[in-house]
């Protein structure tokens, strides 16, 4: 008898634990963009985009989110650049042949940050180099943020510290990565 209640007690103990941890919050590709800019040391601005990309928000037991974010350098592009594009994806920029994905992994955080904006630091890998960054989450311009209005998101990096410094005296070393984040089936209210 003693055995069976210790049974029952581990089989709810699991059920538990199961209907405890949340389902990923995953990211609407449908009606997300996510892009980048650079300028040119004449004062250009040049727009990319990753057509293809998937996201997700873990929430953890304790109740900080986790994002992870893979965008697909092998289909970068610059609208209307062919040529453009075709470098940007070569192995002077993002090498999308033998580096084929641009991932960031945040740290574990508060998620009222959805709710007022902040910083989300985690690690950014590009071309087999990861390191610490930081995306600027902007306050949100609606009640629920990801679902009626866009989760907006910046990040600067030194395309130098990824070993991307080829045409340094065509273009800036700074790329502002843009994100513009919708996230699939808003919850019941």
């Amino acid at each position: 008898m003693a055995a069976a209640r210790s049974g029952l007690l581990l089989i709810l103990l699991m059920l538990a634990g199961s209907a405890l941890a949340a389902e990923p919050l995953h990211f609407d590709t449908a009606h997300s963009r996510f892009g980048f800019e650079i300028r040119t040391r004449f004062g250009q601005k040049v727009e990319g985009v990753f057509p293809r990309f998937e996201g997700w928000i873990t929430v953890l037991p304790d109740g900080r989110h986790q994002v992870r974010l893979r965008m697909y350098s092998e289909y970068v592009e610059i609208p209307d650049r062919p040529r453009y594009t075709g470098w940007i994806r070569g192995e002077d920029f993002f090498d999308a042949a033998r580096y084929p994905v641009v991932e960031f992994d945040s740290d574990p955080y508060d998620p009222r940050l959805t709710e007022t904006g902040g910083d989300v630091q985690g690690r950014l890998s590009i071309r087999g180099i990861s390191r610490p960054e930081v995306m600027r989450l902007a306050k949100p311009e609606c009640a629920r943020p990801g679902y009626d209005c866009d989760l907006v998101s910046r990040g600067v990096i030194l395309r130098g510290r990824y070993g991307m410094d080829s045409w340094q005296m065509a273009l800036s070393d700074r790329v502002i990565f843009v994100l513009r984040t919708r996230l699939v089936g808003a919850p019941k209210t």
